[in-house]
């Protein structure tokens, strides 16, 4: 029997986004509500981006979903709750506009299949990205227009965050429904064309304490975590929007180590004690310091979420000393030629000044396995050629070119 045309095949794109004011901590688990506001900066999605295609069909039996060419449970609570979510604003709509072209959909099961561009193992906040892509291809298949921050945070918290460009801020709300936690736009992608991003990717292995188990431990055992919520970031939170406006990098860049620092410190006051940073993000640390001080000026900033990976902001005309100074204490492995991944860095000396300053012995190859170099960049696309889906007509992954 021919299978009928899908009703409707969609495919979009996402992007990661990387906390300056970090989120940790959750006041409603069910809801995925924060115990505190956040801000981040959405990265460029020819670096580092999530591209997923859904398809609606009258033929599918049942809901199914590929991750990077692997079938999933689709029962995953947190899969549910963002398809439960899409399609009750999708019912809503269609009670709104009765005779909607696309009411039969409802009735209809999904195939989605999700592909990263990047190594999900890598630590990359990965679930961000994943989770605003999903949100925002469903919502084009079921002709759902509404906001979308309660899609995606159901999801994954920070995965609000990503469904804009630019600088982005998750506004904790007050209600006890959460629809006043919400993501807004601080600033586009163009606002601050000068800086840069850089992630130094340390060897990862996986982590002994995953975000969601880490989070709930922290709420519940340590007074740093409540204190910092209630009393710091709601200033933090300002401070970093007005520096973000001003373009004031040093202000930004110094917030940006400070507020990652005592993300950190919290983990550390949480009981048993968690540690996401290892030797290496440590060795990171001192780097940056150094090479600001030699500077007499921030000129970079570091900031880690709950793993060792750093991400480095700078501006461009300090990209190639850094990536020198970074190449020089953490030497590269075997890979010397892909050390440098993304956008184009030229290679620059580095002073005998620096090196002296740096002090720092460099470390047996392969510390930081490698760079990617990108910048701010826009919001979830929609990719109009069909050539762009993951699945066939079939609703099946397309076989690997």
């Amino acid at each position: 029997m021919a299978s009928e045309q899908p009703l409707a095949a969609v495919t979009c794109t996402a992007p990661v986004n990387i906390a300056v004011i970090k989120y940790w901590g959750k006041r409603d688990e069910e809801l995925v509500l924060p115990i505190n506001s956040s801000l981040s900066v959405t990265l460029h999605q020819d670096q580092l981006k999530t591209t997923t295609t859904a398809v609606i069909s009258k033929d599918f039996t049942e809901d199914r979903i590929w991750l990077n060419g692997r079938e999933e449970d689709v029962g995953q609570p947190r899969l549910q709750a963002c398809l439960r979510e899409i399609r009750r604003l999708a019912r809503k709509r269609r009670n709104a506009w009765d005779g909607d072209p696309l009411s039969s959909s409802l009735s209809c099961k999904v195939h989605v299949a999700s592909v990263n561009n990047f190594p999900t193992a890598a630590g990359l906040a990965s679930s961000a990205a994943g989770y605003a892509c999903l949100a925002y291809t469903l919502a084009r298949v079921y002709g759902v227009e509404s906001d979308l921050s309660e899609v995606a945070r159901r999801g994954s918290g920070s995965a609000c965050r990503s469904l804009y460009g630019g600088f982005v801020e998750w506004q904790m709300g007050e209600q006890t429904d959460g629809k006043d936690s919400v993501a807004r736009q601080v600033a586009p992608e163009s606002h601050w064309p000068e800086l840069r991003v850089l992630i130094l990717v340390v060897s990862a292995e996986k982590k002994l304490t995953g975000s969601t188990v880490g989070m709930r431990a922290s709420v519940e055992t340590s007074p740093l975590l409540q204190f910092r919520a209630e009393s710091v970031v709601p200033a933090r939170m300002a401070e970093m929007t007005r520096c973000i406006r001003e373009r004031d990098f040093p202000g930004f860049a110094q917030l940006t180590m400070k507020d990652s620092n005592q993300f950190h410190a919290t983990c550390l006051d949480t009981f048993p004690p968690i540690s996401y940073l290892n030797a290496v993000s440590w060795r990171i640390i001192h780097l940056v310091h150094r090479f600001n001080a030699h500077h007499g000026d921030t000129k970079v900033a570091y900031t880690f979420d709950a793993g060792p990976n750093a991400v480095i902001f700078t501006l461009d005309d300090t990209v190639a000393e850094f990536v020198a100074a970074v190449r020089h204490s953490f030497p590269p492995g075997s890979n010397g030629d892909a050390f440098l991944k993304g956008l184009q860095v030229r290679p620059a000396p580095l002073s005998a000044e620096l090196q002296a300053a740096l002090a720092m012995e460099p470390t047996t190859p392969g510390g930081v396995k490698y760079i990617i170099a990108t910048q701010v960049g826009p919001g979830p696309q929609i990719l109009d050629n069909p050539s762009a889906h993951l699945l066939g007509p079939d609703g099946l992954p397309k076989p690997a070119a």
